[in-house]
């Protein structure tokens, strides 16, 4: 893989887990994609580390999905990958909310963990 396709390929690997654990309503799945020490900025005040991150998905109503659709990535350091993306997160009963995501993964041992999660809502 090129380097592009490379970083695509690790940050849909990432956040495939993200959007399963989310559309399953499992806040603790979703949080353990989380660095323990990440900064996690969601359409609230923000928190830092994975406990403030279950408690955000813990409070999200069941049935909220996500759509996502990756827009740029960058490598900021051998292990450090920086991902932008447009997200919709759907709903049962009202409108779909589009917003976009801005992530840094860092590699943690073997694996790839979201240091840094923050959406913004342009609409």
């Amino acid at each position: 893989m090129s380097g592009t396709a490379a970083h695509e390929a690790i940050l849909r690997g990432v956040v495939d887990q993200w959007k399963s654990a989310v559309d399953a309503h499992e806040p603790e799945k979703v949080a353990a994609l989380f660095t323990e020490d990440a900064i996690f900025q969601g359409l609230r005040p923000y928190s830092v580390g994975r406990p403030g991150v279950a408690a955000y998905y813990d409070s999200q109503p069941t049935g909220l999905t996500a759509e996502y659709r990756v827009l740029e990535t960058r490598s900021l350091a051998d292990d450090v990958l920086l991902g932008y993306l447009d997200v919709d997160f759907g709903f049962t009963d009202r409108p779909a909310i589009h917003v976009t995501l801005s992530v840094v993964l860092t590699r943690v041992s073997d694996r790839w963990r979201i240091s840094h999660y923050q959406v913004t809502k342009l609409d």
